[in-house]
């Protein structure tokens, strides 16, 4: 298992569903060791209440996320060189994060995560979609961080 970085940032392509998804279960699961940031390659949306509600099931909170895309971080002083890690949740998140790191020694790693927007007729059917989104990210956390840890021992 790896060593939790010191920051990383989440990407996808609007920053409303698996990006705020994973920055908020990282949060949540890992504890404020590391800085987390999320982005999209647009931030042409608003938080999906989808995602929001998947996430609620687990005591994450994301009601509050602001959507922002990687040029918006840019224009507010956040520069991409300042994380460790960036992970990209959707091809054009990694290409992207790619192109605009291309200078720098930094790691992109790519997590292929559904994206469940638009999928399901029903209600039920869109939540399960969404579920496995986020259940998706969270084997990819566990599997590279180890299991969530517990925020309530001072020890951990």
């Amino acid at each position: 298992m790896a060593d939790l970085p010191g920051s990383v940032l989440f990407c996808c392509d609007h920053n409303a569903v698996r990006s705020p998804m994973a920055e908020g279960m990282m949060k949540k699961f890992y504890g404020q060791d590391t800085y987390v940031q999320s982005a999209g390659v647009k931030g042409d949306m608003e938080i999906d209440g989808f995602a929001i509600a998947v996430c609620a099931e687990l005591g994450v909170e994301l009601s509050r996320h602001r959507v922002r895309s990687f040029d918006q971080m840019e224009e507010w002083g956040d520069d991409l060189t300042s994380f460790d890690l960036i992970v990209a949740l959707s091809p054009a998140a990694q290409r992207r994060a790619q192109e605009l790191t291309r200078y720098n020694h930094l790691e992109v790693e790519y997590w292929p995560i559904l994206d469940p927007t638009g999928l399901g007729e029903t209600r039920e059917d869109k939540m399960q979609s969404y579920r496995q989104a986020r259940d998706q990210i969270i084997a990819r956390m566990t599997g590279k961080w180890g299991p969530p840890r517990d925020l309530s021992d001072p020890a951990s």
